[in-house]
């Protein structure tokens, strides 16, 4: 399954670096949330919009194959909706993401 997770370049091209992509969702890293926030293609422009919409810094759409990661992830319910967006439990490894494209201007 291909799933999406919205980055900043800056936090991007340092996970390159180590091999470990682990900001959970602006501001916030792994450790402070215990996953990693991701959607699936039809939330993305949802989730720019609720979360990133102010951001004037570039972002990427890290497009994920749930095939290639280490870490454990799983649809979960959003609590107060009925809707369910993919989380990964521990890093996400670099060699995981497909791709990553510049989104929005």
């Amino acid at each position: 399954m291909k799933i999406f997770h919205l980055a900043l370049v800056d936090a991007w091209e340092a996970a390159r670096e180590t091999g470990a992509y682990t900001v959970s969702t602006l501001g916030l890293d792994l450790a402070d949330v215990g996953f990693i926030h991701c959607s699936r293609a039809e939330q993305v422009e949802d989730v720019h919009q609720r979360f990133y919409a102010e951001v004037q810094e570039p972002l990427l759409l890290l497009t994920i194959d749930t095939d290639l990661l280490t870490s454990p992830w799983r649809l979960e319910e959003v609590q107060g909706a009925d809707l369910t967006f993919p989380h990964i439990y521990g890093p996400l490894d670099v060699a995981a993401v497909l791709s990553a494209d510049p989104y929005g201007s």
